[in-house]
C-alpha cells in the first residue's frame, strides 16, 4: 500500500514511449522515479503500435547522406501550419542524442527502407524510419511479461502469432515464399511449451513490444517503480505556482504523492474523449473510430493541465488513418477497429465520396488519406465515411480493413450478417452503386476512368503510384504501375472507411525544453509534457513512419536532461547554504 507522504524526485504520468524514455533517462542519471499507468497493462498506445521511431540525422548505416539541414528543408516543405521553429529545431538536434542514450543502453536499433511520407519534397529520404528488432518478452520476468499491453489482433497471423513488420509485408503481400512463412510462425510458437505453460502470448515481442519491451527492461533494472491502475486526478502546485506533486486515484482511493524535482506529463491524447473531440476537430468523428487502444486516451493530462493554466496547441489535429469496423469474432455486441491504411491504395481498387467522387491519391501516407477525408468533407458534407471499392482481383489477393484475401477468407467464409451491413457485394457496379447509395453514373464514370489509367500507368488526377513510398505497397505484379489495376471483374464490392486515428496530434504547449507553458508562453515551474500529451513540434504533419514516437522519445528525453540539469542546480545551492 502507498504511504501517502511518499515522494519521489521524478513523477511520470504514463507508460508509452515517452514516459517510459523520461524514466530511463532520469533513473539512469540516479534519479528516483515513479510511472503511474490509468490502465491495468503497461506500454501505452506505443507497445501496440509499429514500434517505428523517425529520427533524421541519426547516422546509423548509410545514413551519411542526410543532415540537419536537409531534415528541416525538408520539414519546412511539408509543414503547412505555424509552428514553434526553436522547438522544430530542437526536435531535430535533439533526436539524434536520444538515440545515442538509447542504443547506448543496449537497445538494438535497426535501419529500414521506408520511404518519408512526401519523397517529392525536398530533403525527403528512405532511410529515416528506424525499428527493434525481435525482444523476448520473458527477459521481463514471468510476472511482468504477460502484463505489457499486448499487439492488436490486427497485428498478428490469426489474432495469435507475433509477427514483425517484414513478416506483416510478406502476408499482406503474398510475396514468394509466404505460405513458408505462415508454417514457420506456426512452428516456433508451439514447439516454445515452456512460455505456452505460463501464458497464450507469444514470448516473440515484435513491433511497438519489441521497443517497448527492450526499453522496459533497462527501465526496471534501474529501478523504476511502475504503478498500474493509478489514475492522475489532480496537478498540486505551490503557493509559487510550481507543480509539486499529484493527486491519483487507485480503485477509488485517492492519494497525493511528491515530485521534488518534476512531473513529466505522457499520458496520451484525447482522441476517446468525445466532448474534446467536438470542441476542437472541425469533423469530430466519433472515439470508437480510433485505432488506439479503446478507452485509454482520454486527455486527463490535458485537462488537469489547463486546471492550472497551461495553454494547448494543434488540438484540430489527429494522426490520421483510415480505419474499418468489423464485428470481434467470438464476442457478442463488440466491433474491433481494423486499420486499412495501406489497402485503400492497392490496384483494382478506388476510393469515392459519397457523390461517387474520388478526392486523394488513395496510396498516399495515412495521415494524408485522412486529412483529405476532413477537407472533402468540409467542402462536400458528403464524406466521412467515404467507401473503398474494388472487384474480384482485389479481392482475392488484397485485404480490406479486417476482410481477408478471399485465398484465407472465401466469400462462403465471411459471416453471413456481415453482407450488406458491413461488408457490401453486387454482381454490377450499377447494383452496387444501389447498395451503398452512391450515384451509378458517378460511381461508373470514376471506375473507367481509374480502368483507363490502369492501361497508362499515369493518374492524371492525384498521381497515385508516381512515387516511391505509393509504390513500396503495391504490387509489383500490376503493370505498368503496381498501384493502378482495372476494376473490372465481378463480383464487385465496397466497405466504408471512416476517417479514424492513431492519436492526437494537439496537446499542451510546450517549448524545445519540454516545459509545458501557460497562456502567456511562460513555463510553469517543474512541469513537463511528451508525446501525444503535448502539441506535436510537426503542427499537422505527419512526415515519415515513426513520427509519433521519435518525438515522444526524444522529448521525454529532453525532459528528463532538463530535470537532471535543474535538481543539480538546487543541490548545488544547497550545498553552498550549508556551508
Amino acid at each position: 500500500m502507498a504511504d501517502q507522504n511518499e515522494a519521489f524526485d521524478v513523477v511520470v504520468v504514463g507508460s508509452g514511449a515517452a514516459g517510459a524514455m523520461a524514466a530511463l533517462r532520469a533513473a539512469d542519471q540516479g534519479l528516483s522515479v515513479l510511472i503511474v499507468e490509468k490502465e491495468r497493462k503497461f506500454g501505452g498506445t506505443s507497445s501496440v503500435s509499429g514500434g517505428v521511431m523517425w529520427v533524421p540525422n541519426h547516422k546509423l548505416g548509410d545514413d551519411a547522406g542526410d543532415s540537419r539541414e536537409a531534415a528541416l528543408e525538408y520539414l519546412h516543405a511539408t509543414i503547412k501550419v505555424p509552428v514553434n521553429e526553436i522547438r522544430l529545431e530542437a526536435y531535430v538536434d535533439q533526436a539524434p542524442q536520444m538515440l545515442s542514450f538509447l542504443t547506448g543502453t543496449g537497445v538494438p536499433v535497426e535501419t529500414g527502407v521506408w520511404p518519408d511520407y512526401f519523397p517529392h519534397e525536398p530533403g525527403a529520404r528512405a532511410d529515416r524510419s528506424l525499428t527493434v528488432p525481435t525482444f523476448d518478452g520473458r527477459k521481463l520476468g514471468d510476472d511482468r511479461y504477460p502484463l505489457m499491453r499486448e499487439q492488436y489482433n490486427r497485428f498478428k497471423l490469426f489474432g495469435k502469432y507475433s509477427m514483425d513488420l517484414g513478416e506483416t509485408f510478406t502476408l499482406m503481400t503474398q510475396e514468394k515464399g509466404w505460405r513458408r512463412t505462415v508454417i514457420n510462425i506456426f512452428r516456433r510458437y508451439w514447439r516454445d511449451r515452456d512460455t505456452r505453460r505460463v501464458s497464450h502470448r507469444d514470448r516473440r515481442f515484435t513491433q511497438g513490444a519489441a521497443l517497448m519491451g527492450e526499453i522496459y527492461e533497462k527501465v526496471f533494472a534501474r529501478g523504476v517503480e511502475l504503478r498500474t491502475e493509478t489514475m492522475l486526478e489532480e496537478l498540486l502546485v505551490d503557493s509559487g505556482g510550481r507543480v509539486i506533486g499529484l493527486e491519483v486515484s487507485n480503485y477509488g482511493r485517492r492519494y497525493d504523492i511528491e515530485a521534488r524535482h518534476g512531473v513529466v506529463l505522457a499520458a496520451g491524447g484525447f482522441e476517446w474523449n468525445q466532448e474534446l473531440r467536438d470542441r476542437f476537430f472541425p469533423v469530430p468523428g466519433l472515439t470508437r473510430h480510433s485505432s488506439s487502444p479503446e478507452d485509454a486516451n482520454r486527455g486527463e493530462a490535458l485537462i488537469a493541465g489547463e486546471k492550472i493554466g497551461a495553454s494547448t496547441e494543434h488540438t484540430a489535429q489527429a494522426w490520421y488513418i483510415p480505419t474499418m469496423q468489423l464485428p470481434m469474432a467470438g464476442t457478442s455486441n463488440f466491433n474491433e477497429i481494423h486499420q486499412a491504411a495501406f489497402d485503400v491504395g492497392r490496384p483494382h481498387s478506388v476510393c469515392v465520396n459519397r457523390k461517387g467522387h474520388r478526392f486523394v491519391d488513395e496510396a498516399t501516407g495515412y495521415d494524408s488519406f485522412g486529412q483529405a477525408m476532413i477537407a472533402d468533407h468540409l467542402a462536400t458534407g458528403a464524406n466521412c465515411p467515404c467507401w473503398l471499392v474494388f472487384d474480384a482481383d482485389f479481392r482475392a489477393k488484397f485485404s480490406a480493413g479486417g476482410l481477408l484475401p478471399a485465398l484465407l477468407m472465401p466469400d462462403k467464409k465471411v459471416p453471413g450478417e456481415w453482407w450488406d451491413h458491413y461488408v457490401f457485394r453486387a454482381d454490377t457496379l450499377a447494383a452496387l452503386a444501389e447498395k451503398i447509395h452512391v450515384p451509378a453514373d458517378a460511381l461508373a464514370q470514376t471506375v473507367s476512368n481509374m480502368n483507363d489509367y490502369a492501361k497508362s500507368g499515369v493518374d492524371p488526377e492525384y498521381g497515385r503510384g508516381s512515387n516511391a513510398y505509393d509504390q513500396m505497397f503495391g504490387d509489383p505484379a500490376c503493370k505498368p504501375n503496381p498501384c493502378l489495376g482495372a476494376i473490372a471483374k465481378g463480383p464487385f464490392y465496397a466497405v466504408p472507411i471512416n476517417a479514424g486515428d492513431l492519436g492526437t496530434k494537439g496537446g499542451l504547449r510546450c517549448d524545445e525544453r519540454a516545459r509545458v507553458l501557460d497562456g502567456e508562453r511562460n513555463p510553469i515551474a517543474s512541469l513537463y509534457a511528451a508525446g501525444n500529451c503535448a502539441g506535436s513540434p510537426f503542427g499537422d504533419c505527419y512526415p515519415g513512419a515513426g513520427a509519433t514516437i521519435g518525438p515522444a522519445l526524444t522529448f521525454g528525453y529532453v525532459a528528463a536532461n532538463d530535470i537532471l540539469e535543474r535538481a543539480a542546480n538546487r543541490r548545488d545551492a544547497a550545498a553552498e547554504t550549508a556551508e
